[in-house]
C-alpha cells in the first residue's frame, strides 16, 4: 500500500487496515519459519506496510 493510499484513508480504516496488516504480516512469519515462502519479500513488503500505517495513525493522533 504506498502512502498516497494511506492519506486518504480515515482514521477508522487505518486502524482496521493496521489490524489487519499485523495479522498477515504475523502469518507470513509463522509460515516462513515453518517452511521457506515462496516469496520471502513479502514479508518485508507487509512489515514496511505496518509502519506505513502506524505512522499515519501517530501523526494524525500529534495534530
Amino acid at each position: 500500500m504506498k502512502q498516497a493510499e494511506i492519506r486518504e484513508l480515515s482514521v477508522e480504516e487505518l486502524q482496521q487496515k493496521l489490524a489487519e496488516s499485523k495479522k498477515e504480516y504475523a502469518d507470513l512469519k509463522m509460515a516462513h519459519s515453518v517452511t521457506p515462502l515462496e516469496n520471502p519479500m513479502q514479508i518485508r513488503k507487509t512489515r514496511r506496510t505496518v509502519a506505513r500505517l502506524a505512522t499515519e495513525l501517530s501523526k494524525r493522533e500529534q495534530e
